[in-house]
């Protein structure tokens, strides 16, 4: 089960449209981040809202939301994926289910969508049944992978995917990372990157988000936007 925020920051994320795209490139912890997502706005809303997440992940076939279905659905939260022989598919299935809820979302719905423009493409058949009042569209940034490891590359990128997908990004979410190499400073730099973004771009970082492991290590005085603790549920075929 995750962990709620630490006591020393406990402000939270400012989520409130009904639809929560999450998209990042190959290696940024885009769909960790998506699965993590929706379990802290299960443990943290203060009403009861249904939480469900769809699968729109068509690039990488390791680290996606559906591998992690079983565990959300235990907790109650929907999976909307591939069943049978389409449940590794790495082509662009677009479940009648997925626009249903993004017309009508009954509570709040994420969508994991990876890797940079090409699986943003994916939003672009969806156009025309979003609702801008009603969606975030939000960039999970990794300082660590080449194209978004400076103020350039990751306004490049942001703007490949605003093209690709047909939508625009209401936000940012900070997630630098080296996996098992990650430390304290890797995360600090991560955090100054995004928020060198946000200012050149006008779009708000929205929130950190750190393995729970590295929690305990980092000084959260240094720290000034919220915090999402993860807890790695997408793991390789062979781990």
């Amino acid at each position: 089960m995750p962990m709620d925020l630490p006591m020393t920051n406990t402000r939270k994320p400012e989520l409130l449209k009904q639809v929560i795209v999450i998209v990042g490139g190959y290696g940024s912890g885009k769909s960790e981040v998506a699965v993590n997502l929706a379990r802290y706005l299960l443990l943290n809303q203060e009403d009861t809202i249904n939480i469900s997440i769809a699968d729109l992940d068509i690039v990488n076939p390791y680290f996606r939301s559906r591998a992690a279905g079983e565990q959300l659905d235990k907790l109650g939260i929907k999976s909307i994926i591939p069943v049978g022989d389409n449940f590794h598919a790495d082509l662009p299935i677009i479940l009648p289910q997925i626009k249903g809820a993004i017309q009508d979302p009954q509570g709040t719905l994420i969508l994991d969508v990876g890797g940079d423009d090409v699986g943003a493409r994916v939003l672009s058949s969806l156009g025309s049944v979003f609702d801008k009042e009603t969606y975030d569209l939000l960039l999970v940034l990794n300082a660590s992978r080449p194209f978004t490891a400076d103020v350039d590359g990751s306004c490049k990128v942001i703007k490949s995917i605003e093209e690709a997908s047909r939508l625009k990004f209401t936000g940012i979410i900070a997630n630098t990372h080296l996996m098992d190499n990650t430390t304290p400073e890797i995360i600090y730099d991560g955090l100054k990157l995004a928020k060198d973004v946000s200012r050149l771009t006008g779009l708000p970082v929205k929130f950190l988000s750190v393995e729970n492991k590295m929690v305990s290590k980092l000084d959260l005085d240094r720290i000034d936007v919220p915090v999402v603790i993860l807890n790695r549920s997408l793991l390789k075929p062979w781990e």
